[in-house]
């Protein structure tokens, strides 16, 4: 016990001189009883475990103290500004709503409107391309709708007109099969179905699409109605006016 309370009190280096002289003193002079010397044991013990824990965390690597949750993550709820409860706080657990992991990543670079329409085309060229049943053609648009997605330094307006007619010529020349998406060639006659409300939606839509690329400002308005013209009315065998008045504007 006497050998190591001494070990206790070199190993101590955060008890004051005087301290260990006293107790040096009171050890090796005065003889104790052993009740005494018991009580003085275990608080030697105690103090040198305290000290030995405090040096073994001085000595931990500052890549490991980094990412220990108090260092990394010093975000709080908000107490009251006294010590004990700022202490509390920093041992308590984080919950969720303590640290927003999503708006700790880096922000997604925001895309241009080119960018977003090359995407979009090349998905739908893919889905095109994918669908397409064994043997069948792709419609000439798709080929033009490539080039101008690859085309450098391509405009907006050419890459929105291409996905427009391509989008055209699926909906007027293939079918679509209702259980697998499979386009083949269509046989349909247009002209002589008008009063199927399945046509006249159909029209509608596309119609409407290229509406909104003119409002949107992504197409001429001369160019669209060109577009129409020659891509929907003329399938329709009537002119602009019935065209109209056929879809109710």
């Amino acid at each position: 016990a006497y050998y190591f309370i001494f070990f206790s009190l070199r190993s101590n280096r955060s008890l004051p001189r005087s301290f260990q002289n006293e107790i040096v003193e009171t050890k090796v002079i005065q003889p104790c009883s052993s009740k005494m010397k018991f009580f003085v044991f275990l608080f030697i013990a105690a103090v040198s475990t305290v000290s030995s824990f405090t040096d073994s965390f001085s000595m931990m690597p500052l890549l490991q103290r980094q990412y220990s949750p108090s260092a990394s993550f010093p975000v709080f709820k908000s107490n009251s500004s006294s010590a004990s409860q700022t202490h509390r706080a920093s041992t308590t657990a984080l919950e969720m709503s303590d640290f927003d992991f999503p708006s700790a990543m880096p922000e997604k670079p925001q895309q241009t409107m080119r960018e977003k329409l090359e995407d979009s085309a090349t998905t739908f060229i893919a889905d095109i391309t994918a669908r397409l049943g064994e043997g069948v053609e792709p419609p000439p648009e798709l080929e033009a709708l490539q080039a101008a997605r690859d085309e450098e330094g391509g405009d907006v307006p050419t890459l929105a007109l291409k996905i427009y007619e391509l989008m055209i010529e699926q909906g007027m020349r293939y079918d679509v099969d209702p259980d697998n998406g499979e386009l083949t060639p269509t046989q349909f006659d247009i002209k002589n179905n008008l009063d199927i409300p399945e046509v006249k939606a159909e029209f509608d839509h596309l119609y409407k699409y290229g509406m909104e690329l003119i409002r949107r400002g992504m197409l001429d308005i001369d160019v669209a109605k060109e577009t129409v013209k020659e891509k929907l009315i003329k399938r329709t065998g009537l002119t602009p006016e019935e065209f109209d008045e056929w879809l109710g504007y």
